[in-house]
C-alpha cells in the first residue's frame, strides 16, 4: 500500500496519524478508568515511565556517537546533582553541541 504524497496524500497521512494518536491516548485513559489507582498501581506507573526512558536512551548510548554519550553522561550527572530535569536536559544539549562543534575530530 502506498499513498501519493502529492496533492492531498500528505494531508491524509497527517489526519491518519492524528486519529491514531487520539485513539491511543483516549484508549489509555479509558482502560485506566477501570483500574483502581492504589499504591501498587502508582508504583508500577512510576517504574514504567523510567523503563520507557531507559529503553529510548539505551540504543543512543550504544550506537550513538561520542557527542551523544557525553550528552547522556552530562545529563545524568546534572540530574543526580540538582534533581531537576530542565537544567539537566539543558546541560546535556549544551555539552553535545560543544562536543560536536569543537571535538569532532577525536
Amino acid at each position: 500500500m502506498s499513498i501519493d504524497i502529492s496533492g492531498f496524500g500528505t494531508v491524509y497521512i497527517i489526519l491518519i496519524m492524528a486519529v491514531v494518536t487520539l485513539v491511543t491516548r483516549w484508549g489509555g485513559v479509558f482502560a485506566m478508568s477501570f483500574v483502581p489507582i492504589n499504591y501498587r498501581v502508582q508504583q508500577f506507573i512510576n517504574a514504567m515511565s523510567g523503563s520507557v526512558l531507559v529503553a529510548v536512551l539505551t540504543p543512543l548510548a550504544v550506537t550513538g556517537d561520542n557527542g551523544a554519550r557525553v550528552a547522556l553522561l552530562t545529563t545524568a550527572i546534572v540530574m543526580l546533582a540538582l534533581r531537576k530535569p530542565l537544567p539537566a536536559i539543558t546541560a546535556g544539549l549544551l555539552m553535545a553541541a560543544l562536543f560536536r562543534q569543537f571535538l569532532v575530530f577525536i
